[in-house]
């Protein structure tokens, strides 16, 4: 089945959007400026690295953000560029925190990578990998590194409610570890691995003729390149 992360859910839904006195500005000196929730709302309302925040209604008029970009965060910390923040304050109840969390899939996966795993495919897209990494599908085999757009996986616009792999592109990778597919997760271009419920991230299971990626063969050997000749994403169904 094909399992979407809770950031990649909140992200296709809209804006995070957080308010109340439990949210505070804080000055991290040399350091990240930063705002905390005491209720560690932040990871479950959608807040995301890469996302821009804004805040309106701050009681210091010059703490308001336009379009700053969160750095970290963790289910109770935001963290952005130090000289941001100009006051240290509770937020008062008219304070609005807003995350420009929207996208379609063709954005929030642009330059992302996947991945072949070997074993049975995890409950869910937010928990962490599982079994052996056995090969990393980029653009032309090519090196991938997270934050950098070379050699990331890009898709089509979508026709009839489905994207696929862009036109004319080679997805490819080199196997890393002999071992049998099992499932596969798509990254976006952050790449955040192990348990997050911020990553935007799906999963599906590999098969012969079946499941969400369909191979010609499931035995991946270390040093072989394999090739990803169509893919194809329809949420129809997914969970």
């Amino acid at each position: 089945m094909l399992k979407l992360s809770t950031g990649l859910k909140n992200s296709l839904l809209g804006n995070a959007t957080l308010k109340g006195t439990s949210l505070a500005y804080h000055d991290g000196g040399a350091g990240n400026d930063y705002i905390t929730d005491s209720e560690n709302r932040f990871l479950d309302a959608g807040f995301k690295v890469g996302d821009k925040i804004t805040t309106t209604g701050s009681t210091t008029g010059s703490n308001d953000m336009s379009d700053v970009e969160i750095l970290a965060v963790s289910a109770g910390k935001l963290e952005f560029a130090t000289g941001t923040v100009q006051a240290e304050e509770a937020f008062n109840e008219n304070t609005v925190l807003k995350s420009d969390n929207g996208g379609s899939l063709e954005e929030l996966f642009k330059d992302g990578v996947l991945e072949i795993y070997s074993g049975s495919q995890p409950a869910d897209a937010d928990s962490g990998e599982t079994g052996t990494k056995l090969v990393r599908i980029t653009l032309n085999s090519g090196a991938f590194t997270p934050g950098s757009p070379d050699n990331g996986l890009e898709f089509e616009a979508p026709i009839n409610g489905v994207i696929g792999k862009k036109s004319g592109d080679v997805w490819s990778g080199v196997g890393l570890a002999d071992g049998t597919a099992g499932w596969f997760r798509l990254y976006d271009n952050k790449y955040h691995t192990g348990g997050n419920k911020a990553a935007v991230r799906l999963d599906g299971a590999c098969g012969v003729g079946s499941g969400q990626l369909k191979l010609s063969s499931l035995t991946i050997k270390e040093g072989v390149t394999i090739t990803i000749d169509s893919f194809d994403i329809d949420i129809r169904g997914a969970s």
